[in-house]
């Protein structure tokens, strides 16, 4: 992002950041609406769904619908069809689902049987360096250990897990560690006793109180306070609220100016941007965008809800950070990719990036907030904050992954504009410049660094 205060009156941080290291194109046609299948087709053929937003309303409506019965859903991406598991045999229930429009599968375990094989991990197994989350593929818990589990601590988690059976839970390793990755979106900065923190954007929202903010993660908010939109200028926000570890990785960030225009964007480089218009839910096998600071614009696959993480402390050597309520995909993420936005193709806000394993080369596990639980924890709505004097087009994210080739700068922060496909953008784009930092910023290994998240060796700046 262009390193230079917002100006009164001026598009403020556009959400989103520039650089991107390489991801598949995912070439979808643009789809805001439903479609049933060809003409013929019987009332309870299953529907047609080419929005994501669209598979993500009609399972929420069959939870509701469903009650008990209801063992959670995801999206056949191939078949554009949404999948509802139902545990009862009872036939009225599958018509009720088929009727609504989805595929039916009975299976054996309950939402509440999965919940009370996720209440024993969190007793018996909250080891620094694990997760878990409900696959509904598999209608089985998934638990994942990163590469710092080993010796008792895996033997523990494995005798854990086996301890649930084979038809309720399993485990696998990812070659990572897991942790929190400060920046992501349009960079943002503040200044701590050791150095700099640097975080990213999420989503521009609008607070109870009527004021200009923008949403992040919250172990962005629980490091600093105020924070700037270049790594050397003055404070432009104000940590209104701030939510890790616990129930949930968020904060809420209020601007210092009242005339701020926050625009309801994600910008993905080159002026090209995607309008914001509703925050959704996850739904497992849904392709989704993940924008960030460091490593651009990345997609993949929602693969698991309501996931716990078990971080290791940054302020206590010998403690762990829980995290629960994520969203689990296989969407990449580096250092300084922390708080950034997780959108749909059709314009969803779904969620900001909490952490992970892995890298953008190799791939791995990522964690995210999602927007919904922020929003109503924190009282704040979508949507621009203050009368915009602007604004883009919106943009197909699945057109945006190609080969453009970005700048630090490219990513402005009062640059919008354009109409840009994110699955194109997604693809092919090298940046550099300012908006990854200099040095070691984005960092390795130790990267997460202590309590003051200032990192470690020569570099005096954290990226999360």
């Amino acid at each position: 992002m262009s390193h230079k205060r917002i100006p009164k009156r001026k598009a403020a941080i556009a959400v989103g950041g520039v650089a991107a290291l390489g991801a598949a194109a995912f070439l979808l046609p643009m789809a805001n609406a439903s479609q049933d299948n060809a003409s013929g087709a019987t009332t309870t053929a299953p529907k047609t769904l080419k929005s994501a937003n669209d598979a993500s309303d009609l399972a929420a409506q069959l939870q509701e619908l469903l009650g008990q019965a209801f063992a959670g859903s995801y999206y056949d991406s191939g078949k554009q069809q949404l999948v509802v598991n139902v545990i009862s045999g009872d036939n009225n229930i599958v018509v009720q689902a088929e009727k609504a429009g989805a595929v039916v599968r009975q299976v054996q375990n309950s939402n509440s049987e999965l919940a009370a094989v996720a209440q024993t991990l969190k007793t018996k197994a909250t080891i620094p360096g694990t997760a878990w989350a409900v696959d509904p593929k598999t209608n089985k818990v998934v638990v994942t250990a990163d590469s710092t589990v080993t010796g008792t601590k895996w033997d523990t988690l494995q005798s854990t897990v086996q301890g649930l059976g084979s038809n309720m839970a399993t485990l696998k390793k990812s070659s990572g560690t897991f942790k929190t990755l400060v920046s992501g979106g349009d960079a943002i900065f503040s200044q701590v006793q050791d150095g700099t923190v640097r975080c990213s954007l999420g989503f521009n929202v609008t607070a109870s109180d009527g004021s200009p903010a923008f949403l992040t993660a919250g172990h962005c908010g629980v490091a600093a306070k105020d924070w700037s939109d270049s790594e050397t200028g003055q404070p432009i926000a104000t940590v209104d609220q701030a939510q890790f570890p616990g129930a949930g990785d968020f904060s809420l960030v209020k601007y210092n100016d009242a005339t701020t225009q926050a625009p309801s964007e994600v910008n993905i480089g080159n002026g090209q941007t995607v309008a914001i218009n509703q925050a959704v839910d996850a739904t497992v096998g849904e392709t989704v965008f993940r924008m960030g600071s460091t490593t651009g614009l990345h997609d993949g696959q929602v693969t698991g809800l309501d996931a716990t993480v078990n971080f290791q402390s940054e302020t206590d050597p010998n403690g762990v950070d829980t995290v629960t309520g994520l969203i689990q995909t296989n969407v990449c993420a580096e250092a300084g990719d922390s708080g950034g936005s997780l959108f749909t193709q059709d314009g969803g806000a779904v969620g900001m990036t909490s952490g992970g394993s892995g890298d953008c080369t190799s791939g791995g596990e990522t964690f995210f907030q999602p927007v919904t639980t922020a929003l109503q924890a924190t009282g704040a709505t979508l949507g621009d904050a203050g009368a915009g004097d602007g604004g883009a087009a919106t943009a197909d994210p699945s057109a945006s992954a190609g080969d453009e080739t970005g700048t630090g700068d490219q990513a402005g922060g009062d640059q919008i504009g354009g109409a840009a496909d994110p699955s194109a953008t997604a693809g092919d784009q090298s940046g550099t410049g300012d908006q990854t930092g200099t040095g070691d910023q984005s960092g390795t290994g130790d990267e997460t660094g202590t309590g003051d998240q200032s990192g470690t060796g020569t570099d005096t700046s954290s990226s999360h």
